[in-house]
C-alpha cells in the first residue's frame, strides 16, 4: 500500500514512529552538536511544529463558537440543553472523581516516591490558578470579544450558549441567523480537513524534538512514578471508559477505541486539548455518528473541566513528593487533595503543563512543599502528552454517552468501520 492510501491515523503513527527514532538518533548517536540544536531542532522542526499547534488552535475558538451558537439554535426545545449539560458535567465530575481515587490508591498501595532520587531539573516558577469562586465568577463574559482573544472557553461556551436560545426565540430573523451560522460551521469544518492534511508533518516534528530532548538519566530517577503515573492512566482509558460506555450506553467499546486513535494520537503529539478539539469534534461525528447539536456542547466544556489524566498525574505526584519527604498524609487531607483536585479542574486551561500548576496549589494546601515537583519537572512533558490523550478519550467517551441518551447517537455510523474514512483521508463527510 502507497503511502497516499493510507489512513490519516496511520500516517500520523508512522511520523510519530519515525520522528522518535530520529530525534534518539539525533541525541545519541550524533551527540546532539550545535548545528542540530540551531538548525534542525531549534530551527526547521521547531519552526514546522509551532506552526502546526498554532493552526491548531487558530481553529479552536471559531469552531467552539460557531458549532455551538449552530447546534444551540437547532435544538427545538432550548430545555434540552439544561438537560444536556446537566448529564454532561455529572459525569465529567464521576470520571474525574474515579480518576483521582484510583491515583490516590495507587500511589498508597505502591509507594513510588520511597527511594526515589530527584531528578536534575531545576524548579521553574509555578503560576497560581484561578480560585474555583473565581472560575465561577467568570464564567459570564464582560466582554465576549475579550474571552475569545484570550481563549477562555467557559466564558465563550455561555455566550453561545446564549446567543444560540437567542436565535431560536427569534422567529424568522433567528431562522436567517440559523441558516447563516449553519453554513459556515460547514466552511470551518472544511478548514479542519485541510489543517489534517498538514497533520503528519506536524506530528513528525513535535515528537522529533521530544526524541532529541528526552533524558533517559532523569527518567531512571524517578522510573517507578512514571511507570505507575502510565499504568493508571491506561487502566482509566482502556478500562473505565469502556466499561463506563457499555454499562450506560450499551455500546461497543472497541469499535469507539478503534474509531478514536487518530484524535488520541493528535492529543499525545500536541499535550494540548484544546489544541485538539477540532480533531476530537470531527471524529466524534464523522466517525463515531454524534450529532453536532451535543457534541458542540461536550466536547468544549469536557476540554475545560474535564481532565481526568492531569488527576491522575495530580494524585500519585501528591503522594509521590509527600512519600519522598516522609510526611504521612491523614485521610482527612485525602480527602482535601480528591475535592481540590476536582474543582480545580473546572477552572484548569487545556494547555500544555498546566497541570503542575494546579498541582502546586494542592500541594500548599496539604502542607506539602511546593519545591517537590522539581522531582517530577523533569519528566513531566512525556506524561503530560500521555494524560492529554486520555483527557480528550473521557471527552468523547462522556460525548457518546450523552448523545446515546439523547437519541442523538448514529448507530449506523458508530457500526459502520469505514465511517468517516474518508475524513481520515483529508475529506471530511459523512
Amino acid at each position: 500500500m502507497s503511502y497516499g492510501n493510507l489512513s490519516l491515523s496511520a500516517k500520523i503513527f508512522l511520523a510519530m514512529i519515525s520522528g522518535l527514532l530520529i530525534g534518539l538518533f539525533l541525541q545519541y548517536r550524533l551527540g546532539s552538536p550545535d548545528w542540530v540544536n540551531t538548525w534542525l531542532t531549534g530551527g526547521v522542526f521547531l519552526v514546522i511544529g509551532t506552526i502546526f499547534i498554532s493552526l491548531l488552535k487558530m481553529l479552536v475558538v471559531p469552531l467552539v463558537f460557531v458549532s455551538l451558537v449552530t447546534g444551540t439554535s437547532a435544538l427545538a426545545d432550548p430545555t434540552t440543553l439544561g438537560r444536556i449539560g446537566i448529564k454532561t458535567i455529572s459525569l465529567y465530575l464521576l470520571t474525574t472523581g474515579i480518576a483521582v481515587c484510583l491515583a490516590l490508591l495507587a500511589a498508597v498501595i505502591f509507594k513510588p516516591g520511597i527511594g526515589a532520587e530527584p531528578a536534575a531539573a531545576a524548579l521553574k516558577e509555578i503560576a497560581s490558578n484561578k480560585t474555583f469562586v473565581q472560575v465561577l465568577i467568570d464564567i459570564v463574559p464582560t466582554n465576549p470579544v475579550s474571552a475569545m482573544a484570550n481563549g477562555d472557553m467557559l466564558p465563550i461556551i455561555v455566550f453561545a450558549i446564549m446567543l444560540g436560545i437567542a436565535i431560536t426565540l427569534s422567529g424568522k430573523e433567528g431562522a436567517r441567523m440559523t441558516s447563516f451560522f449553519s453554513d459556515l460551521n460547514v466552511v470551518i469544518m472544511k478548514l479542519v480537513t485541510l489543517v489534517m492534511k498538514v497533520a503528519p508533518l506536524g506530528v513528525f516534528a513535535l515528537i522529533l524534538m521530544l526524541g532529541a530532548s528526552l533524558d533517559f538519566v532523569q527518567f531512571a530517577k524517578v522510573a517507578k512514578y512514571i511507570v505507575l503515573v502510565i499504568s493508571v492512566l491506561l487502566i482509566h482509558g482502556l478500562i473505565v471508559y469502556p466499561t463506563m460506555l457499555s454499562l450506560f450506553a450499551g455500546l461497543n467499546p472497541i469499535t469507539f477505541l478503534k474509531k478514536m486513535r487518530p484524535a488520541m494520537m493528535f492529543a499525545f503529539s500536541t499535550a494540548s486539548s484544546n489544541a485538539t478539539i477540532p480533531v476530537t469534534m470531527e471524529t466524534v461525528e464523522k466517525r463515531i455518528g454524534v450529532n453536532n447539536r451535543v457534541s458542540s456542547f461536550t466536547i468544549p466544556m469536557g476540554a475545560t473541566i474535564n481532565m481526568d489524566g492531569t488527576a491522575i498525574m495530580q494524585g500519585i505526584a501528591t503522594g509521590f513528593i509527600a512519600q519522598f519527604y516522609g510526611i504521612d498524609l491523614s485521610l482527612s487531607q485525602y480527602l482535601m487533595i480528591v475535592v481540590m483536585i476536582i474543582m480545580a479542574s473546572i477552572g484548569t486551561a487545556g494547555v500544555p503543563g498546566v497541570g503542575l500548576v494546579v498541582l502546586a496549589g494542592v500541594l500548599a494546601n496539604v502542607g506539602l512543599p511546593a519545591e517537590g515537583i522539581a522531582l517530577i519537572l523533569g519528566v513531566d512533558r512525556l506524561l503530560d502528552m500521555t494524560r492529554t490523550a486520555v483527557n480528550i478519550t473521557g471527552d468523547a467517551t462522556v460525548t457518546t454517552i450523552v448523545a446515546k441518551s439523547e437519541k442523538e447517537l448514529d448507530l449506523a455510523v458508530f457500526n459502520d468501520p469505514k465511517a468517516g474514512m474518508i475524513f481520515e483521508k483529508g475529506e471530511a463527510t459523512h
